[in-house]
């Protein structure tokens, strides 16, 4: 396998602060209401605990992305050297199939802009040599940038309940899941 840049959120970790929503928000200075990433409690059914959980999630940057595959003036690109999906903006002509065609919600539309725009996994930063704004700034640790063609395969899952399930994408996102509490008997 190439080298392929994955988000690892560790639910065991992540203590629903939003530091890493806001380290995003802050760097690209992105308009009101367009978020690129967004923090969300596992819903009661998935995790029935009054310990909280929470999901950190933004683009896949998948292996088959729906994004780069439906734009018609080709604003999507993967890049070769590590599986990152770039959305180029100044292409874009905000026709909206992107945004439409991701099941994962990923790309938003910035209404001052009039355009589509997504996490494109600071790139820029990458290509630095830094981590992207979002895992340097995670306190807990809960949010890394992994390489998958070299991660060790534990207990990472890529499908976790209420996520939605697309094989065809394979998106690169992987999640260590919350324990559930021991009962303790008397």
């Amino acid at each position: 396998m190439k080298k392929q840049y994955a988000f690892l959120v560790d639910s065991e970790k992540c203590i629903g602060c939003f530091t890493c929503a806001m380290a995003c928000r802050n760097y690209y200075h992105q308009e009101e209401g367009v978020v690129w990433r967004q923090v969300y409690p596992l819903d009661e059914e998935i995790y029935p605990h009054r310990e909280r959980a929470f999901f950190s999630l933004s683009c896949n940057h998948c292996e088959n992305p729906a994004c780069l595959n439906v734009c018609p003036v080709e604003a999507y690109t993967k890049r070769e050297s590590d599986g990152v999906v770039v959305h180029h903006q100044d292409k874009c002509i905000g026709c909206g199939n992107c945004i439409r065609s991701c099941p994962y919600g990923a790309p938003k539309y910035n209404p001052v802009e009039k355009r589509a725009e997504k996490c494109s996994l600071c790139h820029e930063r990458l290509d630095a040599d830094l981590q992207p704004a979002c895992t340097q700034s995670c306190p807990t640790g809960a949010l890394q940038l992994v390489d998958l063609s070299t991660m060790e395969q534990t207990s990472q899952v890529q499908f976790p309940a209420g996520y939605p399930k697309m094989p065809k994408l394979n998106p690169s996102t992987r999640f260590l899941l919350p324990k559930f509490p021991k009962m303790v008997r008397r």
